[in-house]
């Protein structure tokens, strides 16, 4: 029977190490397919594959597509596309560096590494910003509904679909907005974190409120925060069992529907952004059967 990755539906770690990585040979692409999925756990380990992955292994996964690229009244969302995602979580960053040396080897020379971003947690489940992060995230039930591919064949049952983009913060114009603007930006007070109905339209919360859209766009969000030097944001990961919750609510933020922007983008943008497919587990190993591999 198949079952998801456990990791997407499990709590959030203290850290976590995302690794991707791009296509380059192809002549030992089964062997390190094979290695790599000996190592996937689905706890300590989930992955995802992309298009281009997918695509050279010959295989179509009914609703799997790369990220559009789009731009509308200045804001710009990038799409850079890649092979493979590789997300590990775990307790102790020294495991999770020694963990990523080794799967960078084992797909070396097939996979390329593109991107290698640590995050954490921050005061439980903040933001960089001091605010709370997936407050109105799915629970149990809900978040299976969500995240999880259900009522298809074999191999496709267990699957999930994820969105990951890059956030940036400009913390010089966060610290700029004194604390009435901030939350208005956000829609919640930062000091107990409950929403407020005079928030301006561009808030947040009012911008991505998932039961305000037709159909719903419920999906299960396991952001992190992110910290290079001195900059750093929020590194946005968001499970579902298709892209269009997704799709949907960044429009929104993005002013396409009615052409309000969300206030965060006066303080953040994102950077890169890609899809992938996460494969089901079946019997503790990862299912790569609805590829034909």
């Amino acid at each position: 029977m198949d079952t998801p990755q456990a990791g997407i539906l499990a709590d959030i770690p203290p850290f976590s190490r995302f690794l991707t990585f791009s296509l380059q040979e192809t002549d030992e692409l089964q062997p390190c397919l094979q290695g790599l999925a000996k190592l996937v756990d689905g706890d300590n380990l989930v992955i995802g594959l992309g298009q281009s992955l997918l695509d050279r292994l010959n295989s179509t996964i009914p609703g799997m597509r790369v990220l559009t690229a789009s731009s509308n009244g200045g804001i710009e969302i990038p799409s850079t596309p890649q092979a493979l995602w590789c997300w590990i979580r775990g307790n102790d960053r020294g495991e999770i560096f020694h963990q990523s040396r080794l799967i960078s080897s084992l797909l070396s020379p097939t996979f390329v590494l593109t991107d290698c971003t640590d995050s954490f947690t921050f005061d439980h489940n903040r933001d960089l910003s001091g605010y709370e992060d997936g407050t109105e995230n799915p629970q149990g039930e809900d978040a299976l509904n969500a995240a999880i591919v259900q009522h298809q064949e074999s191999g496709i049952n267990g699957s999930s679909f994820v969105a990951v983009q890059k956030w940036q913060h400009n913390f010089a114009a966060w610290d700029n907005m004194n604390t009435q603007q901030q939350d208005d930006s956000i829609g919640r007070h930062v000091s107990d974190n409950e929403e407020f109905d005079e928030a301006p339209e561009s808030a947040h919360v009012k911008r991505t409120a998932q039961e305000s859209f037709q159909p719903q766009a419920f999906m299960l969000r396991r952001s992190m925060p992110w910290a290079e030097g001195m900059i750093g944001g929020l590194n946005f990961v968001a499970f579902g069992h298709s892209f269009n919750a997704f799709e949907a609510i960044l429009n929104r933020m993005c002013g396409v529907e009615d052409g309000v922007p969300d206030a965060l983008f006066n303080f953040t943008r994102p950077v890169s952004g890609a899809y992938f497919w996460c494969p089901p587990m079946k019997d503790g190993v990862l299912d790569l059967t609805a590829t034909g591999f």
